[in-house]
């Protein structure tokens, strides 16, 4: 094995650009549809996203700063998780633009409204989860010390899926091209066919 570069996070890391996010990727990204409390729309990306747990489903995302996203759904209790597709991703680019403005008309975006909940959904998105709060947790440090990251998770009660996705009963993920978040400031993956490996898991 060659030399490491090894470091301390808490020292900086003597790179270019942090490697973290470049590490532990691709990452799914969180698509974050809210509604604040006097029903201003919100559409928000963030890159530290994923599934914990299925039954119930159970996802979340960890916005760093309280931002409109957690504030909204802190008041409201509940949001919606929209998929990023190859062809939404300028879109998705475009709604984390800063400055208060409605995101789903600064991306040319339709918000539909939640079946379940009352978020606001991307309509041109082909999967969205409809969520309700179950925890938003302020995180710490080693020490115990909070900073400032907001971890807001929620249960999927209502999943939208166009049905050209699902072929003989299975959800076709390389069908759907999601669009994945990848490390450095601006770089993005996608999946392929090629790219499937299957691995049953050992008896």
């Amino acid at each position: 094995m060659n030399g490491m570069h090894v470091y301390d996070p808490a020292l900086g890391h003597g790179l270019a650009h942090d490697p973290l996010n470049a590490i532990v990727a691709p990452r799914p990204i969180g698509w974050i549809g809210t509604r604040a409390a006097d029903g201003a729309c919100n559409l928000a990306p963030y890159s530290f996203f994923n599934l914990f747990n299925y039954k119930p489903p159970i996802l979340g995302f960890c916005s760093l700063g309280w931002k409109d996203s957690v504030r909204n759904i802190a008041e409201t209790g509940v949001f919606t998780w929209n998929l990023v597709t190859e062809d939404l991703a300028e879109a998705m680019n475009a709604s984390s633009a800063s400055g208060g403005a409605d995101e789903f008309v600064l991306a040319g975006l339709t918000a539909a409204a939640g079946d379940a909940v009352a978020a606001p959904r991307v309509a041109e998105s082909p999967v969205c989860f409809e969520c309700r709060l179950t925890q938003m947790i302020r995180l710490t440090d080693a020490t115990g010390a909070e900073i400032d990251a907001w971890l807001a998770l929620g249960e999927a009660v209502r999943i939208h899926i166009a049905d050209d996705l699902i072929v003989d009963g299975v959800f076709d993920t390389v069908k759907a091209r999601p669009l994945l978040r990848g490390g450095g400031a601006a770089d993005y993956f996608t999946i392929s066919e090629g790219a499937r490996r299957v691995m049953p898991r050992p008896q």
